[in-house]
């Protein structure tokens, strides 16, 4: 089958410096592609050339004729519309359902009266999502879809792309959104592209295995190089003649080795320790608070220890960052109180990155302006190797801030925030703009750290890898903790992040905003929560039954209660909790299964 899409050779160079070198990119109809690459390596860019938004140096652009593309960009304008509605059903073609506008609007959370002129950033983006996905055209180029969305805007975006005929590329650093909806994964490094015919989830150890084998290349082509250099000194004929061919093949591997392109050094992140904390760190007990009249914490209640890792998850505007102001006494109460245990000692990274003066070096705001060391873990380092672990070069020292990018922001504001002596990390969206390889980092620091965590995160992938339990925001002011990552929180809860009735509302909503048109017969399959039950339940299930044979074992020590009772009761109620829980999660999946194998007969 032809592709919709083709782009072939493409060469791009910006500022002087080569930015793609042999860029290809293809995509067939409903085919729904990843793009993914370092932060600076060019995937926006690519995107725009796809969409034809720019001109490249060289190479070839091919779009099927009559198919429709829809282009979604980092900084939408939506500059000479009166209203949001005006401006997604410009988008729309004449055979378009003209509803879909006002829908996705109001699925956004936007008004479809409302002006443009009055919108925040992450409301502009969220508009021109809803333009791209109205017309439901042949082609969706999708630059990071999920930024500004919570945790369930998310989700029903999920089950709208899963659901359009549409073919898809996207870019995101949501890693659990791009292992959903991909089917093949574009690799953008170092200028030239990449393809494996398979989705995000087996992209890392691909990767791996390529940068391993250009490890071995580079290791043959130094020996060669040095087996060459040593015959030029002393492999010669009785007159000490040069074979002119042999000098000539050794210059062309010395080129080859200047002109190679490495692929960029790994950023090293850790957090510098304080002295070890009590062990209660965070304890509330029934917190309430209110804003004009809107309860945002009601009665809320917890007992955070050493060590723990908790999530706050919830819709925008639930309060996420209220309620960690509460746990923190950065805010007040209205009632109930909130404090931290001894010897406390809390560091803070800030969603709005509002700790970062623009007019500052990067040097000085890492160092406070104190001269060029800073101290991680009691000892002294020169700021340019700090800088250096965050993937800065040292010509970066003294670049203003606000002259760095979004993703480069973020690592500073990290590099900031862990190097704060702390046992107690609260991080409001640490993973805002950054690239999945600082990712990766980042989890594998927070896992090391000896100190506990409070974080907010939309990031589903990244609460599962870290959190130790999920705080969800249930409505009213509500919330409650549940037990484990968030695949773990969606087990227990019975379903997805939310206001439960929009399940309700949603099964009420108009046929015409029904994005497939095939007779319901033809659609009778699993729902999108349904399978990522079937998918999460298996690991659940494994992790209850690891927390079942360890508690079992605690309980077979015959001389517990005598000598603790108070734990031999905790440690039996967690047993029976534990007990059922198992069992729960053991039915749901056999019901799964029987109704997977009823769909699929």
């Amino acid at each position: 089958m032809p592709p919709l899409l083709s782009l072939q050779g493409v060469r791009l160079t910006l500022g002087g410096t080569p930015l793609l070198e042999s860029a290809d990119l293809a995509v067939a109809p409903r085919e729904r592609l990843c793009l993914v690459g370092r932060n600076g390596s060019g995937k926006s860019t690519l995107l725009r050339l796809a969409a034809g938004e720019i001109e490249f140096d060289a190479g070839t652009r091919f779009l099927q004729p009559n198919a429709s593309l829809r282009y979604l960009p980092q900084e939408p304008s939506l500059a000479g519309f009166s209203t949001l509605l005006a401006y997604v059903e410009s988008g729309l073609g004449p055979s378009d359902d003209p509803y879909r506008a006002r829908y996705l609007l109001e699925r956004l959370g936007l008004e479809p009266g409302g002006s443009p002129e009055r919108l925040s950033g992450g409301e502009l983006r969220r508009a021109a999502l809803a333009r791209a996905l109205a017309p439901q055209p042949d082609l969706l180029l999708l630059d990071e879809p999920t930024n500004h969305l919570d945790l369930p805007a998310i989700e029903w975006l999920e089950a709208e792309l899963l659901a359009l005929r549409s073919a898809l590329i996207l870019v995101s650093h949501d890693r659990r959104f791009l292992q959903n909806l991909s089917q093949a994964t574009i690799w953008l490094d170092r200028g030239v592209t990449r393809r494996m015919d398979r989705g995000f989830s087996e992209f890392e150890s691909w990767r791996d295995q390529i940068l391993e084998e250009e490890d071995r290349d580079r290791h043959k082509l130094d020996r060669k190089i040095a087996a060459e250099e040593h015959w030029v000194r002393y492999g010669v004929t009785a007159r000490r003649k040069r074979n002119v061919r042999r000098m000539a093949d050794l210059a062309d591997l010395r080129r080859l080795k200047r002109e190679a392109r490495r692929a960029v050094g790994e950023a090293r992140l850790g957090a510098s320790d304080a002295q070890i904390s009590g062990a209660l760190v965070v304890e509330a007990e029934r917190l309430s608070k209110a804003f004009e009249g809107r309860p945002i914490v009601s009665d809320f209640s917890i007992r955070i220890l050493r060590g723990d890792r908790v999530g706050l998850v919830g819709p925008n505007g639930a309060g996420k960052t209220t309620l960690l102001k509460l746990l923190t006494n950065q805010l007040a109460p209205d009632s109930g109180r909130a404090r931290l245990g001894a010897n406390v000692l809390l560091a803070t990274l800030d969603q709005g990155r509002s700790s970062l003066t623009p007019d500052l070096t990067l040097s000085d705001a890492l160092t406070g302006g104190g001269g060029d060391w800073i101290e991680i873990d009691g000892k002294r380092k020169h700021v340019v190797g700090y800088m250096k672990d965050f993937l800065f070069g040292p010509e970066q020292a003294r670049t203003p801030v606000q002259r760095l990018s979004g993703g480069e922001r973020a690592r500073l504001t990290l590099a900031r925030a862990l190097s704060l002596p702390s046992n107690l990390l609260v991080l409001d969206e640490p993973t805002n703009d950054l690239d999945l390889e600082t990712l990766d980092l980042l989890q594998e620091m927070l896992t090391d750290y000896s100190g506990t965590l409070i974080l907010v995160s939309h990031d589903r992938d990244f609460l599962d890898r870290v959190a130790t339990s999920i705080v969800a925001a249930e409505g009213d002011g509500r919330w409650i903790e549940y037990a484990g990552g968030y695949s773990d929180m969606l087990a227990q809860r019975g379903g997805p992040l939310g206001p439960r009735e929009f399940a309700a509302k949603a099964a009420r909503a108009p046929a015409s905003v029904a994005t497939n048109s095939e007779p319901p017969a033809a659609r009778r399959r699993l729902s999108f929560k349904h399978k990522h039950a079937l998918e999460t339940l298996p690991g659940r299930i494994e992790a209850l039954e690891a927390q079942k044979a360890r508690l079992q074992g605690a309980l077979a020590d015959s001389e517990l209660y005598a000598r603790d009772p108070e734990r031999f009761r905790a440690l039996s109620a967690a047993f029976a909790t534990t007990q059922q829980q198992l069992s729960s999660a053991e039915d749901e999946w056999l019901e799964l299964e029987m109704l997977r194998e009823e769909f699929e007969n």
